[in-house]
């Protein structure tokens, strides 16, 4: 099977798992889903993430977070740019969403980050996905 978008395939696998409320994902490793799941983390949707090797293959344990109820913390993942239509903003462009409820992970020249953060930077961007 070939994969022609492994984002979506690795925010499937988050949603996946927090539906049927697993303690951890496994997802492939790239720079990408490292990237985004260090904002996750700094955002508090997730408890943790670590690194693993299987059979000379780099694989990521994601862990996941829920509350006293058993509520997850990270509910939406939508994936906005994808490889057959790539979406792109400027920064004047990246408006709050939800009333700062919910966030963009772009890509920007200067690494991926949130919309927020691009912002204050000035940095426009592909739009990866929106979280809320």
């Amino acid at each position: 099977m070939v994969m022609t978008d492994p984002i979506a395939d690795f925010l499937t696998r988050l949603r996946n798992g927090l539906l049927v409320r697993k303690r951890f994902v496994i997802v492939p490793y790239s720079k990408i889903k490292l990237a985004i799941l260090k904002i996750l983390k700094e955002k508090g949707l997730i408890s943790g993430f670590a690194f693993r090797e299987n059979n000379n293959k780099k694989i990521i344990v994601v862990y996941l977070r829920y509350d006293e109820e058993g509520m997850p913390f990270l509910e939406n993942l939508k994936r906005i740019s994808k490889p057959g239509r790539r979406i792109y903003f400027k920064a004047k462009d990246l408006k709050p969403l939800r009333k700062g409820y919910a966030f963009r992970i772009v890509s920007t020249s200067r690494g991926i980050m949130t919309d927020e953060e691009a912002r204050k930077r000035k940095l426009g961007g592909e739009v990866i996905c929106e979280i809320y």
